[in-house]
Order: structure tokens, then C-alpha cells, then sequence
């Protein structure tokens, strides 16, 4: 038969299996929110281990944690930081009580783990004991947002570093195809001619800019409310110990992070976590705008745009035979729009805070940090899957070009307006090329047409004056 034992709280006595890292609060939050059926995010849980390993070096440095117990708890906490400990966390990623129960969760996993390191049996509290050392001078709504705060920022570096790597095949692809003119198209119909070195050179610019906003948004996530506990006057913290654990989270972390001036503030108030998300969502408009832009590109093959050519992934469909989807990009879409989404979670979370607390952090930090995991993904696969191996068809970008309209504009300026308008007739009319009309007319030779169309004059800003 199974072994347990029993635990106590405020509303009585449960059994706990025997081996159970975890405890009665853990056993009453996983009951009461059987909600999204998803932990916490990961990287909230390693992050919760360096701040509670941070908390507990402070107390064992103010002699508040007798070394018998520091020496174990600091092992375990180090053991969650390494992510050894994630499958302890049962609590779900939505939950009522500000976080408590997530916080719980530590405390008890920390307690019951440090337990079994120091020689003893999980739920022997007499000896380390989940509230009265391991949470000791810690309040939920201190420990919880520093912990965000820390995840954020990690996984932040992780987008700013794919980031520069989509960049980097941005700006490479835009070398690569520098020499190739095609059409520019607005609204979908063809407008002026542009080379595909332009395309990709204007989507590099646009993550070079996600890229640096990302990396601004660090210094909004390092302030933190780490020693304010309950509501940021830190009721039940020695002053000593305010003023130096955020010193050792720093250290355990590497983050630089700073103690807010004002700690009532970083409590009640969530701004700083709506800006950062804010940045993520630009962030994920550029994604989408370049993948939607990938799929027009390689439409048809036969009957489309037919310009570039992706990878091709997977087959495409179970009737239809030889056929291939962009799925990578149509991927990378949804992932921008459940970002979009998760923003607006975020945004209704953060401004429903009442007085001194907001409740919903673990709304937060769910849509926060998934919104840091999904970027980062997205951004990998758009790159590897999709750019890394782009093609592009320049035999039909060249066909393109001559059989459009939007070829006459570049010659405007060399053969005025009502000869083009004529040129566009006669295209109406015989079907001709605009290469052929205008060297068949004797209006432009065919070394000069090239220099016109060529992508040298493409890509030069404005046109030529004439001389007089």
C-alpha cells in the first residue's frame, strides 16, 4: 500500500503521499484551479529558485537561517534554478490569490527537497519547515513579480539573440538579390519596379528595430519589489535584509537588477510589464506583415506570384497531389496573433490591480512569458526553415517585369508621359512587350533600355534630372 502523511493548514488535515515533494497547499490550489491544464511557465519556475535562493543567502548572511538549514535549502533552490525541479510544480498556470499558490508550491517543493538533502523525510517541518524559513521575510507579491521580472528578462535575451540571427539572414539575402529587379506592388496591383535585394533589405530594417526595442525593454523588467513584501512597506523584513537581497539575486543571476525607489509602486502597479509586452506585440506585426509577404511571394507556383520559392516542408495536401503549403510562414502568423492575443489578456489583468496589489499575476506572467517562448520559436523557424534556403526565381521576375505596366514608369523619365501612355496601349493592343514597342518605335535602343530597367537604376533614390 502506498505510504502517506498528514499535513495541517488553516482549514484542517489532508494526507500527502509520503515521497511528495509538494504539500497540503499545493493539494488544495490543484484542486480548487482545474483550469488551463498547463503549469507555469518554465522559465518562472527557475527563476523562482535564484529568488528564493537569493532570499535565503540574505537571511543566512543576517544569521536568521542556522547553517544546518541554510546549507540544504541553498541546494535545492540551486536545483530549481537548474530546472531539476519542474516536474514538482504542480499548480496550474491560472489561479486565484495573486500567485500564492505557485509560491506555495516552492515553498513546499524547496522545504521538502532540502529535507530530504539534510538526511530527513519530506514533511518533517520541524526541521525546515516551508513558511518559517523557506518563505521567510518574503511576502507572494514580492517574491512572484521579482521572479517574472527575472524570467522575462532571460527569455528576452533568448528573442533579442534570434533576433540578430533573422537579421543576419535578412541582410544576407538582401546581398544576395540585390541585382534582381522585380514589380512592386501596392494594394496588390503592380506599381513601380523595386529589386528583391529592396524587399528583404526593408524587412531587415524592420527586425533591426524589433531587435532593438527588445533590447531596450531589459531596463523596464529590471526593477523589482523584492524585499516590500506584502504591499511594498516590508512589513516583516529587517531593513538589512531589504537592502541586500536584491545585491544577492544579482549575483546569483547576472542580471543587474535594481530595487525599485519606490517599493509600494512596484507593487500595485504594472505598467512596466504592459510597455514591455507592447514591444513584444511590434515585434510580432513585423513577423506577420514578413511572413503574409513569404506567401504572396511564392504563390501559384504555376498560377501566382511565383517569385521566390520556399522550402518545401511537408506535402500539402492529402487530395490534391504535388501540392506544397507555406506552412512555415502560415505558422509563424498564428504565432504573431496568439501574441496579439495574449496581449490583450495582459493589458485587462494589469489594469484590473485594486489598491495595493494586482491579483492576477499568474494572468500575467502566463501571457508575458508565453508571448517571450512564442517569439523566439516563431522567429527560429521563420529563419532555419523558411529564409536560410529561400529562392528566388529571377527567370520569372524578369518575365514579370517586361510584360507589366509597371516597367513604364522608369522610362517616364527619358521618354515623357504621352509616349508611355502610348506604349501602354499598344501592350493592350498587340500583347507586345514594352521592350519590343519601344525599340521596335526606335525610341529607346536595347542597351539603353537595359541601363533603365537594370537594377542599378532601380535602386537609385529618385531619378536622374534631365540636363538642358
Amino acid at each position: 500500500m502506498k505510504a502517506y502523511r498528514k499535513e495541517k493548514d488553516l482549514l484542517g488535515a489532508r494526507e500527502i503521499p509520503a515521497d511528495a515533494l509538494y504539500g497540503i497547499h499545493t493539494l488544495r490550489a490543484v484542486e480548487n484551479f482545474p483550469l488551463s491544464g498547463r503549469t507555469v511557465h518554465p522559465a518562472l519556475i527557475h527563476a523562482y529558485g535564484a529568488v528564493k535562493w537569493a532570499c535565503a543567502k540574505t537571511n543566512a548572511e543576517l544569521d536568521y537561517l542556522p547553517e544546518e538549514v541554510y546549507r540544504p535549502l541553498a541546494q535545492a533552490c540551486e536545483e530549481m534554478a537548474d530546472g531539476k525541479l519542474d516536474a514538482h510544480i504542480l499548480v496550474d498556470a491560472l489561479q486565484g490569490g495573486a500567485g500564492t499558490s505557485l509560491n506555495m508550491n516552492v515553498n513546499e517543493v524547496l522545504a521538502n527537497r532540502a529535507l530530504q538533502l539534510a538526511g530527513k523525510q519530506p514533511g518533517q517541518y520541524e526541521f525546515i519547515h516551508p513558511l518559517e524559513h523557506v518563505n521567510l521575510h518574503q511576502s507572494t507579491n514580492d517574491t512572484f513579480p521579482t521572479a517574472l521580472r527575472v524570467a522575462a528578462i532571460r527569455l528576452l535575451k533568448q528573442l533579442e539573440n534570434e533576433l540578430v540571427r533573422l537579421l543576419e539572414t535578412l541582410q544576407n539575402l538582401e546581398k544576395k538579390f540585390a541585382h534582381v529587379v522585380k514589380i512592386g506592388r501596392t494594394e496588390l496591383q503592380d506599381a513601380v519596379l523595386t529589386t528583391m535585394g529592396r524587399t528583404f533589405g526593408a524587412y531587415a530594417d524592420a527586425i533591426s528595430r524589433d531587435r532593438w526595442r527588445v533590447y531596450k525593454a531589459e531596463e523596464r523588467l529590471r526593477v523589482v519589489n523584492l524585499g516590500g513584501t506584502a504591499i511594498g512597506t516590508g512589513i516583516t523584513a529587517p531593513r538589512r535584509y531589504i537592502f541586500k537581497v536584491v545585491q544577492h539575486l544579482n549575483a546569483i543571476t547576472g542580471l543587474g537588477l535594481a530595487r525599485a525607489e519606490n517599493l509600494i509602486d512596484a507593487t500595485q502597479n504594472s505598467d512596466a510589464l504592459v510597455e514591455a509586452d507592447g514591444i513584444l506585440q511590434t515585434c510580432a506585426v513585423n513577423l506577420h506583415k514578413i511572413s503574409n509577404d513569404l506567401r504572396w511571394l511564392s504563390s501559384g507556383p504555376h498560377a501566382g506570384l511565383n517569385e521566390i520559392i520556399l522550402p518545401a516542408r511537408q506535402a500539402g495536401s492529402s487530395v490534391m497531389p504535388g501540392k506544397i503549403n507555406p506552412v512555415i510562414p502560415e505558422a509563424v502568423m498564428q504565432t504573431a496573433m496568439t501574441v496579439m492575443g495574449n496581449h490583450t489578456r495582459l493589458v485587462q489583468a494589469c489594469a484590473a490591480g485594486n489598491l495595493e496589489l494586482n491579483a492576477f499575476m499568474p494572468l500575467i506572467a502566463d501571457a508575458l512569458l508565453e508571448n517571450f517562448s512564442l517569439l523566439t520559436k516563431a522567429s527560429h523557424i521563420l529563419n532555419r526553415m523558411a529564409l536560410k534556403d529561400l529562392q528566388v526565381n529571377e527567370a520569372n521576375c524578369k518575365k514579370q517585369v517586361e510584360n507589366s505596366t509597371a516597367i513604364l514608369t522608369a522610362l517616364v523619365g527619358r521618354l515623357g508621359y504621352e509616349k508611355i501612355q502610348q506604349v501602354a496601349q499598344k501592350m493592350q493592343q498587340t500583347g507586345q512587350s514594352v521592350r519590343e514597342i519601344v525599340i521596335s518605335e526606335g525610341w529607346l535602343d536595347e542597351s539603353t533600355f537595359n541601363e533603365l530597367t537594370s537594377a542599378e537604376a532601380v535602386n537609385r533614390l529618385g531619378t536622374e534630372e534631365r540636363t538642358k
